[in-house]
């Protein structure tokens, strides 16, 4: 009897001529690609699941390897798999497709070998360890392929959002010029309503440039500066009270607070949480922000009142694109779910941290911060 690790050395370029002839079909009048992109890792592959084969292997090496605890770790140079799964995705092949031409390796082998190898203990055996290889080779790819075409996407966004900002730009500047110019009652109020929405068109590109920059490893820039905090988060204040007339906003700072952050950037966090707090909370009641500093740094809080958040929200609140059941008839068709994830990047851009607690008929929002910058780097770009 021919061991199945001996018939796929033995039959490997038949194997893999199936698998390219496949390979080719999926991506037939729309891309063209060559014989070796085709063919890419599967002969690294097919080695490697001979080797394993070939090789001892426990009850409970199996079972490990069945939960996943034996794929290549991220530390490690990349498998064949992992290569195999991330050219597939740069290639223009879907993750269907991938997965496909797993389907049709793996029936290649067991078809052929099964047609001329009677069905034995060992054979069974051969089978049952070849299944979970080509499963581990199938999870390293799809892993990687995630990955790459995640990366591809967050890319296309970036790009998307600063092909954007040009003409938006040329809107609000043109929009600017005819309020100044227009003196009529009914002119003035629909070019003040074109600037408002060019306005918060530029604001959610922000908010999608973060995004893309945050996913791509890059993270959320900021430029510390000495800035007198309670100052900048005043004036933010008043701007959000004139956007929230019905909502009595409370700010309790000292007279200065200096310290070395991008005040812009918070402005921009504390805004957010407040808009979340008005958005979401009880519209009755008043929104309480507070600036205040203890021996770790800043301590800025948001506070409103209104129905519990549950706890299996709160653990996914600052997550990109994400939001809880409860708001999901709340949303006013212009947001990109981004607001509270642009929070947390910006105060781990300052070395801190955000947290929310939420109990009763109250919730609070928590930015703690460093005041100073740190002792080897004063500007952080």
């Amino acid at each position: 009897m021919m061991r199945l690790a001996d018939y796929i050395e033995h039959h490997a370029t038949e194997i893999v001529d199936a698998a390219e002839i496949f390979a080719g079909t999926q991506l037939a009048g729309r891309v063209t690609l060559d014989s070796e992109t085709l063919r890419d890792h599967l002969p690294q592959i097919l080695e490697i699941i001979v080797t394993d084969l070939r090789g001892s292997q426990s009850e409970q090496q199996e079972r490990e390897k069945a939960e996943g605890e034996h794929d290549t770790p991220a530390t490690s140079p990349m498998s064949p798999a992992q290569w195999h799964g991330q050219l597939r995705a740069k290639s223009g092949f879907s993750i269907e497709h991938l997965v496909a031409e797993y389907r049709v390796l793996r029936a290649a082998v067991l078809r052929l070998w099964s047609e001329q190898e009677p069905v034995t203990a060992e054979s069974f055996e051969d089978m049952m360890r070849f299944n979970q290889a080509i499963d581990q080779a199938i999870a390293e790819s799809v892993a990687y392929y995630a990955t790459e075409a995640e990366t591809w996407r967050n890319i296309f966004l970036g790009v998307l959002g600063h092909d954007l900002r040009g003409p938006l730009t040329a809107i609000l500047l043109t929009s600017n010029v005819m309020s100044q110019l227009t003196t009529e009652a009914p002119l003035s109020r629909l070019t003040k309503r074109l600037v408002m929405s060019g306005e918060r068109m530029a604001t959610l590109l922000d908010d999608l440039l973060d995004f893309s920059r945050t996913s791509l490893g890059v993270g959320i820039r900021i430029t510390r500066k000495d800035a007198d905090l309670a100052q900048e988060l005043r004036d933010e204040i008043e701007m959000l009270r004139m956007a929230w007339p019905d909502t009595q906003i409370d700010f309790d700072a000292p007279d200065g607070m200096h310290a070395c952050v991008d005040a812009s950037r918070l402005r921009e966090a504390l805004a957010n949480l407040v808009n979340n707090a008005v958005k979401h909370g009880n519209a009755q009641a008043r929104v309480r922000v507070t600036l205040g500093e203890d021996d770790a740094g800043i301590v800025l809080t948001v506070e409103n009142r209104g129905n519990a958040i549950p706890a299996a929200t709160l653990s996914t609140m600052f997550d990109p694109l994400r939001r809880g059941a409860e708001y999901a008839g709340l949303e006013d068709g212009a947001s990109l779910g981004l607001g509270l994830f642009v929070v947390r990047e910006v105060v781990r851009a300052h070395d801190g941290e955000v947290t929310v607690r939420s109990a009763g008929d109250s919730t609070t929002f928590t930015m703690r911060m460093p005041s100073t910058a740190p002792a080897n780097d004063a500007l952080i770009d």
